[in-house]
């Protein structure tokens, strides 16, 4: 995968909106809400211009189902991937356009942790400036290697995860 950081996109939105009505399309009655998640979902985030998108369903072993209907529409199901109780599909290829990652609606912590890290950057700008650098910097020096791009966050990232978690629970 080609690692691109770029500046914030208000495109982004509408890819997202479209995506989800395809979603919406696709899984019909399973789905009980989507909502636009990762670093495409944060205003003025630097970000690799993948749109993340967390359909909410009633039943995950549903999902599997569809994989057919998905790949006519250029997705490859994944399966779980490291998360238990998750579903995730990518599409593009190497110049990854989309990632959907699924869970059933009962799967609290997952769903809660998607929504406290893109909720928690949208009330900080001072993090969202921090972890655009970071990622613009490690685009620059892995830029074919997604592996190194991801170790590089990962410290990073499960701080802001702890901090969006505690701040959630704060908030709530």
């Amino acid at each position: 995968m080609n690692i691109i950081v770029t500046e914030y996109d208000e495109n982004w939105v509408q890819l997202f909106e479209k995506e989800a009505e395809l979603l919406k399309a696709i899984f019909n009655k399973e789905i009980i809400t989507i909502h636009h998640i990762g670093s495409t979902a944060v205003p003025n985030l630097k970000a690799k211009p993948v749109i993340d998108l967390m359909p909410v369903v009633k039943n995950i072993e549903k999902v599997d189902d569809y994989n057919e209907q998905m790949m006519k529409h250029g997705y490859e199901p994944m399966g779980e991937v490291d998360i238990k109780g998750r579903r995730y599909f990518r599409k593009g290829g190497d110049d990854r356009t989309h990632n959907v990652h699924m869970f059933q609606v009962d799967n609290h912590a997952q769903i809660d942790r998607h929504l406290a890290v893109r909720d928690y950057l949208r009330a900080h700008p001072e993090a969202v400036h921090e972890y655009g650098e970071l990622k613009a910097a490690l685009a620059v020096r892995f830029p074919k290697d997604i592996y190194g791009y991801m170790d590089g966050k990962n410290e990073f990232v499960k701080d802001l995860e702890r901090k969006a978690v505690e701040w959630r629970r704060r908030n709530e």
